[in-house]
């Protein structure tokens, strides 16, 4: 048996690895929606409140703050009539709320909102299993949804989940991703959010795809990346995403939620995690990381549980030999 280490291959040198990266970067939360929805202790309206402006107050521009889905579905949104309608909306800043269908579209009217999402899965199975249709059903009842939004002076955001893999189906291929991209922004989706759901992909799986989208005609000036860190990779991949000039990553203060596919493992990548990591890369966000962080540490608090942020625990180990409070 041969043990010798094998050679290093020949190395291409790199003038600026990170030359691709955009000297700004738009953080998109969607802790107080995707996040929370995704908890076992639902959080009181007027904690939700607070965690949404204070989330504004650290400098944060578009805040996902509910979901007009029945509640039966998603008990810890049941408040989102009350969230929406009494949420404090500072000029410059973007408030969104996720919608299933058009009987949601009509209650985010009620509510005054200016900004909806859709959503839907790349795989086939998901769709079936999610939301109870096929893939064409999926996209001619969001083809009125959007159309009717639009009509009504809204924005509209598309979520595709499943992107780098299927709970169900496995490997979920590119061209089925460019389909449902396409479709979404023929109806008039300003923005795709390209999710992670399962936590599987790869920076080098993110590259691929993200070639794909380019070839396809897919202006990436209107995609943002979604990652959860269910196996430890969502900030490689942002980083990959990075140099492809995305600008707008979604995110969830503290890495609230969890995969429902995944038993115990983390959800969203954490936003300060992300902001840290950019910060250090010179890319500016608008975010003040101690506010931030401020708000992680009382949700944990709040939740009864450790949240998976990693800059969180290490700030709390910090402060804690410090003897100083972080709120």
């Amino acid at each position: 048996m041969n043990d010798r280490i094998p050679a290093p291959a020949s190395r291409v040198p790199v003038d600026d690895l990170f030359a691709g990266a955009p000297p700004s970067v738009s953080i998109y939360e969607v802790g107080p929606r995707d996040g929370l929805q995704n908890e076992k202790q639902i959080l009181p309206t007027e904690r939700k409140l607070e965690m949404v402006e204070g989330l504004i107050d650290s400098g944060l521009k578009r805040v996902e703050i509910t979901s007009f889905v029945n509640p039966r579905w998603i008990p810890a949104m049941a408040d989102h009539m009350e969230v929406a309608s009494r949420v404090k909306r500072p000029q410059g800043v973007q408030l969104s709320a996720l919608v299933p269908n058009m009987r949601g579209l009509d209650g985010a009217t009620r509510a005054g909102m200016e900004e909806v999402a859709v959503f839907m899965a790349a795989s086939e199975t998901h769709n079936r299993k999610n939301i109870n249709k096929s893939t064409e059903d999926a996209l001619r009842t969001y083809q009125g949804v959007v159309g009717e939004a639009l009509s009504r002076g809204m924005k509209v955001r598309g979520y595709i989940s499943c992107v780098y893999g299927c709970p169900y189906e496995g490997t979920v291929e590119l061209d089925e991703v460019l389909r449902v991209c396409h479709a979404m922004r023929q109806m008039g989706v300003y923005e795709l959010s390209l999710g992670d759901t399962i936590g599987v992909g790869t920076p080098r799986q993110v590259e691929y795809i993200f070639r794909g989208l380019m070839r396809s005609g897919i202006d990436l000036d209107n995609v943002a990346v979604h990652f959860h860190d269910t196996r430890g990779t969502a900030l490689a991949n942002i980083t990959v995403a990075l140099q492809f000039g995305i600008g707008t990553i979604d995110s969830a203060v503290g890495g609230l939620g969890g995969c429902p596919y995944a038993p115990g493992a983390s959800g969203n990548v954490s936003t300060e995690d992300v902001v840290y990591m950019l910060h250090g890369m010179g890319v500016d966000t608008g975010v003040d990381l101690d506010k931030l962080v401020a708000i992680s540490a009382r949700l944990g608090g709040q939740l009864a549980r450790e949240l998976p942020s990693k800059y969180l625990k290490a700030h709390l180990g910090h402060c804690a030999r410090l003897g100083q409070t972080v709120y």
